[in-house]
């Protein structure tokens, strides 16, 4: 993780992680701060639920993508989004700085980097 990355993540109180974002964005009238993250509590009844979640995200279901979702930004945009347990649009909707750095939390997850 960069320093910059590191100054914008802090540890949650009650578990998981505080997202300090880049800027505040306004989703569908709610303005965004922070987004507090707890990939920690997802099962893999989840996990299952994102895979079908991703179809909507990226528009298809080519094998390609499927056998690579842990590294998709779609897969994971969707994962990050049961984590904070928001609809995966709200992410999709932050601004470019802070969904790739959202989006990147949730691959470490997937692949055990966490």
């Amino acid at each position: 993780m960069n320093e910059q990355t590191e100054e914008n993540i802090s540890v949650n109180e009650v578990g998981g992680r505080a997202y300090k974002l880049s800027r505040p964005f306004t989703y569908e009238d709610k303005e965004y701060k922070e987004i507090k993250f707890d990939f920690e509590k997802l099962t893999g009844d989840d996990i299952i639920a994102c895979e079908s979640e991703m179809y909507e995200v990226v528009g298809s279901s080519d094998v390609l993508t499927m056998m690579m979702k842990e590294t998709h930004p779609g897969y994971q945009t969707v994962i990050a989004a049961k984590a904070a347990s928001l609809h995966f649009r709200i992410i999709k909707a932050m601004p470019a700085k802070d969904f790739i750095r959202v989006t990147k939390m949730a691959q470490r997850f997937l692949l055990g980097m966490e």
